[in-house]
C-alpha cells in the first residue's frame, strides 16, 4: 500500500530547500514537485548564483519536473513552495498546467494574489498557510541579515 505523506511532510522538503538557497546567500526559497506522491524535482532561488533574474525556485522546479516526465504539463502534480509565487512564477506554473499550488508564506510585496487570482491556471487547486510561521521565519532572518 502507498505511503500517504502529509502537507507539511512535503512543505518541509521545501523548506530544506529553502536552507540550501539562504546558505548560498541567495533568498530562501525553496521548493518541490510532487507526482504521485513521489517528489520529481528539489529546487531553490539561483539567481545570483545564476546572474538569472529569471532563475527562481518554482521555474528551476518547472523545467526539472518537466524534463524528468517528458512533458511540458503537469496536471498531476503539486507544486510546494516556501513562498507566494511571484507573477513571473505564477503565469509559468499557469502555462504548465500545474495541477496543485501549496504555499507557506505570502508574499505581501510581490505575490502573484496582489495583482490577480486569474493569473493561475483555473484547475489549479491553491492551498496557502502550510508551515507559514517556519517559512516567512527563515525569510525574516535573511533579510534581517542582510541590513545589518
Amino acid at each position: 500500500m502507498a505511503q500517504i505523506f502529509s502537507e507539511e511532510y512535503f512543505m518541509k522538503k521545501a523548506l530544506d530547500e529553502a536552507k540550501k538557497a539562504f546558505e548560498k546567500g541567495e533568498v530562501p526559497v525553496g521548493c518541490v514537485v510532487v507526482c504521485q506522491n513521489k517528489i520529481v524535482a528539489r529546487c531553490h532561488n539561483l539567481t545570483q548564483t545564476l546572474n538569472d533574474v529569471t532563475a527562481h525556485a518554482e521555474m528551476q522546479a518547472i523545467t526539472a519536473a518537466s524534463d524528468l516526465l517528458g512533458g511540458k504539463y503537469l496536471p498531476g502534480c503539486t507544486l510546494y513552495v516556501t513562498l507566494e509565487p511571484c507573477v513571473m512564477c505564477a503565469g509559468a506554473l499557469a502555462w504548465a498546467q500545474i495541477g496543485r499550488l501549496v504555499y507557506g508564506a505570502s508574499d505581501e510585496k510581490r505575490g502573484y494574489s496582489l495583482y490577480s487570482d486569474s493569473i493561475m491556471h483555473p484547475k489549479t487547486e491553491i492551498l496557502s498557510g502550510i508551515m507559514e510561521n517556519e517559512c516567512s521565519g527563515l525569510l525574516k532572518l535573511f533579510f534581517a541579515a542582510r541590513r545589518n
